[in-house]
């Protein structure tokens, strides 16, 4: 499930290496937060596709809004969409 921090930086558009622990940083949080989630272990062996595209999204909204608070513009607790691509892989338990 863990992409990689070439992956992400692709994503993000991000050439220089500047930040390449930081980011790192936002992957792990990322594939923690969905295992979290999900119920399925980070290490899983053949996590569907949308499990990526949700570290990728996560991890760049960690990366894009790093603090919990914003003056003057609209913020949202997770990306759009989020949600939606591992909802049907959750294992619900009651």
């Amino acid at each position: 499930m863990t992409i990689s921090l070439a992956n992400l930086k692709a994503h993000l558009n991000i050439t220089a290496d500047d930040d390449d622990e930081l980011l790192q940083d936002k992957i792990d949080a990322a594939s923690e937060w969905i295992a979290i989630y999900t119920g399925v272990p980070i290490d899983a062996p053949d996590t569907p596709a949308p499990f990526d595209e949700a570290t990728r999204q996560l991890a760049a909204h960690l990366f894009e809004n790093r603090e919990a608070t914003m003056v003057g513009v609209t913020a949202q607790a997770l990306p759009f969409g989020l949600l939606d691509l591992l909802n049907p892989y959750r294992e619900w338990a009651f």
